[in-house]
């Protein structure tokens, strides 16, 4: 029985209940101080109290985050505030302070509120409207925030596009939201001349430094001619139309596992997102925030961005993530607080070490992917002080953070915050993903140490509990399981394989569908994947399960990137071993030498599992552990043959 069981025991409540009642009798000190006692004793819960009170420090420092973070929302709410008010107030604040700085170039909160008042006045003449939606396919820069500010100043909702979307997939994400027109960087205007044929009603706007130039989308508007001629007067009846639970943006998917989803932002959700990272991890108006990530990514263009649209901070803007300029950036722009996604993270320790790397200013790096394993070289080589590791899923409601930096975990959740926010752990089946239910037809909530799916409640009068899904309606419905505590219920299912320990941090696991099941053993992909890339000098390295006919379960394979073919076979297989268990090693190994990245930099997998390890279908070296010589050996066509025909012991 753990703590969340106590609570809701019987014996629980009947003790409150009884304590309650000699309270009002006036004796209830000796017969209160009894009854804890007796409760303590009958249900053996000396941990429990020992676990309290090496938490109260944090537990209290949560209490006041969060009742600051609630408090400015349920006051934005109470004004029926959404983006735009918010910043406003901020403008109004300090109209000269920089909001965003890109390359050389600096925006004030004044120039900021201007330019997107031009944005919404230019669209609302084009006869857009609250409901539309209007796609942006453009690399990251101060424009690309102001655009969507102003759309949704007229209630129009913008499209985030991957700016790595090419030919089908760019225009399925356009068509999946029924956008009305595309706005288009010129620097990608060639990739979306390559698709305008099959979307040829959609109206096309560019913009970008050399769009006087541009002939690539002969019949595109220009922005940078058009908008500056429009008002920057606010538009006060437009803005008081919107609500905060009103989309804004629709913001896709990787699509590591098929065509990418549009998952549905609410100015609620962009606020609870931002303020609470602000407030938890103690962010300030005077920080400098560096954000090498993509404005189209949650991460980087909602938690990023809000730091400065909603909390009033200055926040930096590249392009593009760039490993060597990383920490040149940080010392240019005096930056004090920077985002990171775990891969980068690794790509910064491959690096060779420099002086600077050590010479910036910053206090707290903020992000999610951090491997533990690589969690304490990183903060000691480059001198973080604090690290803000955080778990959420765009489109949900059960999200983490990581605010007293412990070291390897996602995120927490005291006790005594369930009641309010009712995100846990459930018994999942490992080869079916599927919820375990007990004889009540109920789910199973995980003890500490156990590993189960996150959940979220979803609770229609908690805006903060909201589950506001995905363009596609029966998407959404697949991420809802119901009846799972009580009848009736409904929670968010993240997909994910967490697991808490008995101090309420969460530590993450691995993605249900990446787990698989292997000589009777489960196999955790992300650990495997974690063991080889810092055996090979932290190149990217995928795991993924390949089925063998007739033969239960499915076999480890591993896809290591050698692009410059100095991959050291024996020297991998040691690490192997050293390293890993037995049932957890890769039975094959594929060397491959490009790179194919989602907008997380994580490799797609699912491409690589199709391919399976047919050396008759595949051009890249292959390998076989073999386990008579206890060693990798090349992957032959007739050593193939052998395997799926049964006559090779595995």
């Amino acid at each position: 029985m753990d703590l969340m069981n106590i609570l809701t025991s019987k014996s629980f409540i009947l003790l409150v209940a009884v304590s309650s009642a000699i309270f009002y009798t006036q004796k209830w000190l000796l017969f209160t101080t009894v009854g804890v006692i007796a409760f303590i004793i009958s249900e053996q819960r000396y941990k429990l109290i020992i676990v309290a009170i090496k938490t109260l420090p944090r537990d209290i420092s949560v209490v006041i985050s969060y009742s600051q973070y609630m408090f400015k929302i349920r006051t934005w709410e109470w004004k029926g505030w959404t983006t735009a008010q918010v910043l406003l107030e901020n403008v109004k604040k300090n109209p000269d302070k920089c909001a965003f700085i890109h390359q050389d170039s600096k925006w004030t909160f004044q120039q900021v509120e201007d330019y997107s008042n031009q944005v919404a006045h230019f669209f609302k003449s084009q006869g857009y409207k609250r409901g539309d939606a209007v796609a942006l396919f453009s690399e990251s820069c101060p424009q690309y925030i102001c655009l969507w500010v102003g759309l949704s100043k007229i209630g129009v909702a913008t499209a985030f596009i991957n700016t790595n979307q090419r030919q089908s997939i760019l225009t399925h994400s356009i068509k999946i939201v029924d956008c009305k027109a595309v706005i288009v960087g010129t620097e990608l205007s060639p990739y979306y001349a390559e698709i305008s044929s099959t979307l040829p009603n959609l109206k096309v706007y560019t913009f970008g430094s050399n769009n006087k130039t541009n002939k690539i989308l002969p019949d595109s508007i220009n922005l940078d001619d058009e908008i500056p001629k429009s008002s920057k007067e606010p538009l006060p009846e437009e803005i008081a139309a919107s609500r905060m639970t009103d989309k804004f943006a629709y913001i896709y998917t990787s699509g590591t596992t098929g065509l990418p989803k549009a998952a549905v932002m609410t100015h609620c959700r962009f606020m609870f997102m931002a303020v609470s990272t602000h407030k938890v991890l103690h962010i300030k108006e005077n920080d400098v925030v560096y954000n090498p990530l993509p404005l189209y990514h949650t991460a980087g263009g909602l938690l990023g961005v809000g730091q400065a649209l909603l909390c009033g901070a200055t926040v930096v803007i590249r392009s593009k993530f760039s490993a060597s300029n990383f920490w040149l950036d940080c010392i240019k722009y005096n930056c004090t607080v920077a985002q990171y996604i775990g891969e980068m993270c690794r790509y910064l320790l491959a690096l060779p070490e420099k002086p600077e790397e050590r010479q910036h200013m910053l206090r707290l790096m903020i992000g999610n992917g951090l491997r533990p394993q690589i969690w304490a070289q990183f903060v000691k080589r480059f001198n973080i002080k604090q690290i803000g590791e955080f778990y959420g899923a765009t489109e949900g409601n059960a999200n983490l953070l990581n605010g007293y930096n412990k070291m390897g975990a996602v995120g927490y959740i005291p006790w005594f915050a369930v009641p309010f926010y009712p995100v846990t752990l459930i018994k999942v089946d490992s080869e079916t993903n599927e919820p375990i239910r007990g004889e009540d037809g109920l789910c199973i909530r995980c003890k500490p140490g156990e590993p189960g799916i996150l959940v979220g409640e979803i609770k229609e009068s908690n805006a903060s509990s909201h589950f506001n899904g995905y363009a596609d309606k029966k998407a959404s419905e697949k991420k809802i399981i119901h009846n799972v505590f009580k009848e009736g219920d409904k929670f968010f299912n993240s997909g994910d394989l967490l697991m808490r320990d008995e101090y309420g941090y969460y530590y993450f696991k691995d993605r249900t569908g990446d787990t698989f099941r292997w000589r009777g053993e489960n196999v955790a992909t992300s650990e495997v994947e974690a063991v080889i890339s810092n055996v090979v000098g932290l190149k990217d390295a995928v795991v993924y399960g390949v089925e063998i006919p007739n033969i239960e379960g499915k076999a480890g394979m591993a896809a290591i990137v050698d692009e410059e073919k100095k991959l050291n076979i024996t020297h991998l297989q040691d690490g192997i071993k050293n390293s890993l268990p037995s049932y957890a090693r890769p039975l094959f190994l594929r060397v491959i030498e490009h790179v194919p990245l989602t907008a997380t930099f994580k490799l797609k997998k699912l491409d690589l599992q199709l391919d399976g390890y047919d050396p008759s279908k595949i051009s890249d070296p292959l390998y076989f552990m073999d386990p008579h010589k206890g060693q990798y050996v090349p992957l032959t066509k007739e050593l193939y043959q052998e395997i799926i025909a049964g006559k090779r012991r595995l």
